[in-house]
């Protein structure tokens, strides 16, 4: 208890001299809520941070002023400020703040989504753009995405003459494991290969570690103490991935000249042993790399078509629109092929719909590295700029009825998800967009056609789809709460 007190009285020494010598004060910051001592605003963000900080935008505006402990804050809310930050301020708010759990789990903030913006994230961007998520490298791994759909979609058949009911959150978080796997390892690995826990328990673990808040990022140097017992936690898993991620680069290492195709880790260390790139390339980058690779591509692209099933279980109607469509461009003598979807225009309007309706990164950190004015708002360097990609993309002055999904919507609309309309950000946009864009939009497609074309799905215990419930996990990626669960039969004419 007096440890606790000595640090509150600290806490509150440095408070009173920061509050003294901000000379900043006399600047013009844009409007907010009234805040606390040394707490700031941190008590106004609940369970789900995106939606409360939706709610003060409403009243405060879509560029509002927070300070989460001893951090300036500037949350974006609209389009038009998304645009800023992204756009217009993109060289000025292309960094990432200070992450105590990246900073634990990714070797020092090393890896390409967390890291610092300078020579070393813009090296490291180019290097995994050019050699690991280029289209000819994700051409690459077509058939063994096919492979792989086919043989769940084997797995659910043999389910569905039973009339089992079905976790389809569990198969399509196992199947986006495999192909990440086999894309970034070579080879598929066992749940029990990562923790006991298996993959999507521990992955699950870091993306709402990375996103809860953290003292150590709102209160420097209070991270060491680790009040919360998060920096225990973060040490426990870093110790697992890096166990991991050890033994699957020593087994590249040893049958690196046997590999007839080369997956991401072999493409890295011809990298590091030819010196290729422009900056010290060790095992260390590696190891962050491939953690960037399986957070992102396991975790978000699986969260996303949970959530679009999720959507077209509760509007049968759209999933008979999306089925008819199938059939007429595929028919049901075939399941669905890559080359398929770029034919299949209501799909398209679906996965945009899924996308907008459930942000599922809906807050993005970004980092002032200088000072700036924006909109006549001063905004001070190191402030941390948050970007509500969940308020933008339910803004009912952009998208009416924005909690309705309505894929119809789209009908005649050139807005896209790749970054060029913000009142659309699922991969944000600018410097810091998401390098596996193309890639995610493929893997997302492609589930839902094949899942949506060749079963039919029923909510299970005579379940009305207006009762199936979205409740969300907030994460750094959100999720649902409860697995999604029904009961497939399938319909292609092949069996």
């Amino acid at each position: 208890m007096a440890l606790i007190w000595a640090i509150l009285v600290v806490v509150s020494i440095v408070y009173a001299l920061y509050e003294l010598l901000n000379i900043q004060k006399r600047k013009r910051y844009p409007p907010g809520p009234k805040g606390l001592p040394i707490l700031g605003h941190l008590h106004l963000l609940g369970k789900n941070p995106h939606k409360d900080l939706q709610k003060l935008a409403k009243k405060h505006g879509p560029i509002m002023y927070m300070r989460l402990g001893l951090v300036p804050t500037i949350v974006a809310s609209s389009a038009d400020a998304a645009e800023k930050v992204l756009k217009t301020y993109d060289h000025i708010f292309a960094s990432r703040p200070h992450n105590e759990a990246c900073y634990y789990l990714a070797y020092g903030q090393k890896n390409l989504i967390f890291a610092k913006h300078g020579t070393y994230w813009r090296n490291m961007r180019k290097l995994t753009t050019v050699h690991l998520l280029s289209n000819q490298k994700t051409n690459s791994f077509q058939s063994m995405r096919r492979k792989q759909v086919e043989l769940m979609i084997e797995s659910l058949k043999k389910e569905a003459r039973d009339c089992l009911v079905v976790d389809l959150s569990a198969k399509v978080a196992s199947l986006n494991a495999d192909i990440t796997c086999l894309m970034v390892f070579g080879k598929k690995y066992m749940d029990e290969d990562l923790d006991k826990r298996g993959f999507k328990a521990v992955i699950q673990e870091v993306v709402h570690l990375v996103a809860k808040p953290n003292l150590g990022d709102f209160f420097p140097y209070l991270g060491v103490i680790d009040l919360q017992g998060l920096t225990r936690r973060l040490k426990d898993l870093s110790k697992v991935f890096d166990e991991f991620l050890e033994k699957i680069i020593d087994e590249h290492v040893q049958s690196h000249d046997q590999n007839q195709s080369k997956d991401f880790v072999d493409t890295m260390l011809d990298i590091m042993q030819l010196g290729e790139a422009e900056f010290q390339f060790d095992r260390t980058h590696i190891k962050a790399v491939l953690l960037d690779m399986l957070v992102a591509a396991m975790d978000t692209s699986a969260t996303t078509v949970e959530w679009i099933l999720t959507e077209l279980l509760r509007q049968p109607h759209v999933m008979k629109k999306l089925q008819k469509e199938l059939e007429e461009v595929v028919g049901l003598e075939r399941m669905i092929k890559e080359s398929d979807l770029e034919n299949l225009k209501y799909l398209d309007m679906v996965v945009k719909e899924g996308m907008r309706l459930h942000s599922v990164v809906p807050l993005v950190p970004h980092e002032a590295m200088e000072d700036c004015v924006v909109d006549s708002f001063h905004i001070q360097k190191g402030s941390r700029i948050v970007i509500n990609f969940y308020a933008i993309q339910r803004d009912p002055n952009i998208w009416p009825e924005p909690d309705m999904f309505l894929p119809e919507r789209f009908v005649g609309s050139s807005i896209d998800v790749r970054g060029r309309d913000f009142q659309l950000l699922p991969f944000s946009s600018g410097r810091r967009s998401c390098p596996g864009m193309q890639l995610g939009i493929i893997l997302v497609r492609l589930f839902v056609a094949q899942l949506v074309h060749c079963f039919d799905w029923e909510l299970p215990n005579g379940m009305n789809p207006c009762d199936l419930d979205i409740d969300e996990q907030f994460g750094m990626v959100t999720s649902r709460e409860k697995p999604l669960m029904a009961i497939p039969t399938y319909r292609l004419n092949d069996a």
